[in-house]
């Protein structure tokens, strides 16, 4: 129950981050392009990549960090980042195929679920 409680409390701040730096880069920068949501998934790739390789390599994080870090603030922050680490681990164990397969369904399917969803909200 404890862990769920630090993911919650990283979620809840990943969640504030994301909002207020895309924000901020959106009111500095316009919204014709989606700077903000690009910056958000690139440094959270970033951060992912960065925290996973310091906290399975280099130190010893407790559960409750790990949890608070990767699976609340960065996964609240970005599920990109998370996309991303679990396509680059199916490279790196050697399944070129299913990573390839992981990047084709999500952007195709989560591309026509949006417009599925688009089409059945406006048809309701």
């Amino acid at each position: 129950m404890i862990k769920y409680l630090y993911i919650g409390a990283g979620g809840f701040l990943g969640a504030i981050a994301r909002y207020a730096l895309s924000s901020w880069i959106g009111h500095g920068w316009g919204r014709n392009f989606p700077l903000g949501t690009l910056v958000v998934n690139v440094t959270g790739c970033f951060l992912i990549g960065a925290v996973m390789t310091l906290f399975t390599e280099r130190m010893l994080m407790s559960s409750q960090a790990r949890s608070f870090i990767c699976i609340g603030f960065l996964g609240a922050y970005t599920t990109f980042s998370a996309f991303e680490y679990e396509t680059s681990e199916l490279f790196r164990d050697g399944e070129q195929f299913m990573a390839i397969l992981n990047i084709f369904i999500s952007v195709v399917l989560g591309f026509l679920a949006l417009k599925l969803g688009d089409y059945v909200a406006r048809a309701i």
